[in-house]
């Protein structure tokens, strides 16, 4: 399976058999993650889906899901064609071997293909599993939380087999000239993450603010009823951004904090097997640890959990974080020789688990920031929405505090062994937060799986107690989707900054000590913090643009005789449109922006100053995604509590606030938030896969380089002017309705 490494005729290294065991026994664990995966589909489908009206409404839901996600790969489908093609031609134009150039190019593609499959499989297992959740609500709260639960595991298993097997079978093939190869698995999952987090998101708020704002606010009639002509598209994104996008997200978390541990390895000097295969096999032990946890969480006794499913759940990820952490303390010891390398594990595993106990100290109704904001519903909407911009501002600070602490610690862990090692140890501490990202994803899926199910029960009259059940399994759903936003936004973070060392190593420059003060160098710092806000500025005005439509849409299809009483069905397909050409409208201007901005600085103003794009793209990222986030979420389980009979109830005047609010935060937690994520880590790796062609251009053909930055410049100003236009399909529609109501 694993040659020895070799540079010309001389030997370099050969991986012991202990080595070569550990890399067999990885792949066997991910393939084992796999089995796991397809054994709780198994269990999940076996429940019934019932019938009726349920059944009825549920399959609205599941096709609009799937006929979505179908019109997006085939949108995108081409640019991953052409984007393969490219890296492999920069690469062969910078030097590189055509087997590594090949490679490049292949691993883009897998990892591509792997990022969409975890998305679709996972999309499609939480539409399986919110009917099934919603059936057994009623009748038996535990069985309900392992549906929904088990359900979204299968997502989280998916990623972390396909990314555990992706990443080693890369490094078993080319060992020490795994990194670039691994750059192009990376690349893949990351883009293929922006689309679906950035298309699922405009889709899902878009809907969901049309169905808030005239439902709840102007009609007082509940979420998720019938009448209203946007439910349908609100639960299918839930589908196409919650568990799609997300799922999508977060493994490409997964596939970049371990391609960043594992080139920081590659690069160690003098080179030994054991830094590459260390955060390997702690990331299977991470698989084994995740199947212990999640199998639990419906198993704890009831005197632990007294009915309370994010509680739950916070026990098997603690179960899973102990065995994980004991179990990479042992291999450290007894293989590595070296217990820096398990602290800086441990200060990963350790990060995850305190931005569980934060996301909830911040976004939980029963906790004191969200009470204070649901109380200022009191005085009107303006009130509470200050008091979410508040907490979510000092939320981010303290968020910013906890991730700085944890790289300080990393470096300390390696202090005086150099910068490779102490960025190594930032890298480790990613592997570690990630380590239980089937517990994560299982968390973040399960939200949504349950919110649907209870649209699913609302939208078909179901009994009261079905009702009651399936809000306190969507209060924990809140909380959990909170907890695994914070968690993918840090490790973008540690991703990033890893990968940002690497991309010392590629330009082979000393970006430690860069002079911030060099005009030009300050220029590339000042492009990468303003990449964020145009960015967000671009994804929030796309669900602006396709709300108010739907608005339109939904407000038309109340004055339809009949459609109030509840005597004649509204016209949801028409809103499902809306919401589709919105979403997929925004697609190619977001992912071009990420593509295109650090070429275009590296091209005109140098490598040096894309080094400090980076670094600003990263700081100012991080700040605004947790803000957005955290802010968003507040905003949410304020308006719940609310509803919950609190300050006032639903249906008066503070619940028509805290309405205002939650869809003011929607656009920010679920779209322009989550979608930093990918942006940041895909402008990291575009920066590292495109820099040697860069160095050439520049120092080769300058007049060329300059060229083709200004084409490039010219194509983002097109994009970025074309977003502003209404696409054709929403003016139509917006002459229909004006047409209709005169």
């Amino acid at each position: 399976m694993v040659a020895p490494v070799s540079i010309g005729e001389e030997i370099v290294a050969v991986p012991s058999p202990f080595e070569t065991f550990a890399l067999w026994g990885v792949m066997c664990v991910a393939i084992a993650a796999l089995i796991y995966a397809v054994l709780l589909a198994r269990d999940v489908l076996r429940e019934p889906k019932g019938s009726g009206r349920m059944l009825e409404s549920w399959m609205a839901v599941k096709d609009g899901a799937n006929a979505y996600l179908k019109r997006q790969f085939k949108s995108i489908l081409y640019i991953i064609g052409l984007l393969a093609v490219v890296l492999y031609v920069s690469a062969q134009f910078a030097g590189t071997s055509l087997s590594i150039s090949l490679g490049r190019a292949a691993a883009f593609l897998m990892g591509a293909f792997f990022s969409a499959l975890v998305g679709y499989i996972g999309m499609n297992m939480a539409i399986q599993g919110n009917i099934r959740t919603a059936i057994s609500a009623g009748k038996d709260f535990r069985k309900a939380l392992r549906i929904s639960y088990r359900a979204g595991t299968v997502t989280g298993m998916l990623t972390d087999g396909l990314g555990l097997f992706g990443g080693t079978l890369i490094f078993t093939t080319y060992l020490t000239h795994a990194p670039e190869v691994l750059l192009g698995f990376g690349f893949g999952g990351t883009l293929l993450a922006l689309f679906m987090r950035v298309g699922g998101g405009i889709y899902t708020k878009a809907a969901d603010m049309g169905a808030d704002l005239v439902g709840k606010v102007e009609k007082g009639i509940p979420e998720d009823d019938p009448r209203n002509a946007a439910v349908v598209a609100d639960l299918v994104g839930d589908n196409v951004g919650d568990c799609a996008g997300m799922a999508a997200d977060i493994f490409e978390s997964y596939e970049v904090t371990m391609v960043s541990a594992m080139i920081l390895g590659l690069i160690i000097k003098p080179f030994e097997f054991k830094w590459v295969i260390y955060p390997l096999v702690v990331r299977a032990i991470g698989v084994i640890s995740t199947i212990i946890g999640t199998y639990m969480v419906p198993l704890w006794p009831e005197k632990w959990v007294k009915k309370n499913a994010f509680k739950a759940m916070d026990l098997s990820y603690d179960l899973s974080a102990a065995i994980t952490i004991i179990s990479s303390f042992l291999l450290a010891h007894f293989y590595v020789g070296d217990l820096r390398a398990f602290l800086a594990i441990a200060v990963g595993v350790a990060l995850a688990m305190s931005f569980n106990k934060l996301a909830d100290y911040f976004t939980s109704p029963y906790k004191k920031p969200v009470d204070e904001v649901a109380k200022s519903s009191r005085t009107g909407a303006a009130p509470l929405l200050l008091g979410g911009i508040a907490l979510g501002f000092e939320s981010t600070v303290w968020t910013l505090i906890v991730i700085a602490i944890t790289i300080v610690v990393s470096v300390i862990v390696f202090t005086g062994a150099g910068i490779v090692f102490a960025m190594y140890g930032v890298a480790l501490a990613g592997i570690g937060m990630l380590t239980l990202t089937g517990n994560n994803l299982a968390m973040d899926s399960f939200g949504p799986i349950v919110d649907n199910a209870g649209g699913i029960a609302e939208m078909s009259q179901a009994d009261p107690e079905t009702k009651q059940a399936l809000a306190a399994l969507d209060e924990a759903g809140n909380t959990t989707k909170a907890v695994t936003k914070v968690i993918a936004i840090a490790s973008a973070v540690l991703a990033a900054i890893a990968l940002f060392s690497s991309y010392a190593e590629t330009i082979g420059a000393e970006l430690v000590g860069l002079n911030i003060a060099e005009p030009l160098i300050f220029t590339g710092l000042l492009l990468g913090g303003a990449i964020p806000f145009l960015f967000s500025s671009v994804a929030i005005r796309a669900v602006r643009r396709g709300a108010s439509k739907i608005i339109e849409v939904v407000r038309e299809e109340f004055r339809r005789p009949g459609v109030m009483e509840g005597k004649t069905r509204p016209n949801y397909g028409r809103v499902v449109d809306i919401a589709t050409f919105t979403a997929q409208r925004e697609l190619v201007t977001l992912a071009l922006m990420g593509i295109l901005t650090p070429i275009v600085v590296g091209l005109l103003l140098g490598e040096l100053a894309l080094g400090a794009f980076l670094a600003g793209a990263i700081l100012t990222g991080q700040l605004l995604a947790v803000f957005m986030a955290n802010t968003g979420a507040a905003w949410d389980n304020a308006k719940k509590k609310i509803e919950e009979g609190h300050y006032g109830g639903k249906g008066s005047e503070e619940h028509k606030a805290a309405v205002i609010g939650d869809t003011v935060g929607d656009p920010l937690k679920d779209t322009a938030g989550p979608a930093l994520n990918p942006m940041i880590k895909v402008i990291n790796l575009v920066s590292m896969l495109f820099a040697p062609t860069i160095i050439v251009l520049r120092s080769n053909y300058p007049v060329v380089a300059a060229i083709l930055a200004l084409i490039l410049v010219a194509m983002l100003a097109l994009v970025i002017m074309r977003s502003k236009r209404a696409p054709e399909e929403l003016v139509k529609e917006e002459v229909l309705v004006e047409a209709k109501h005169s």
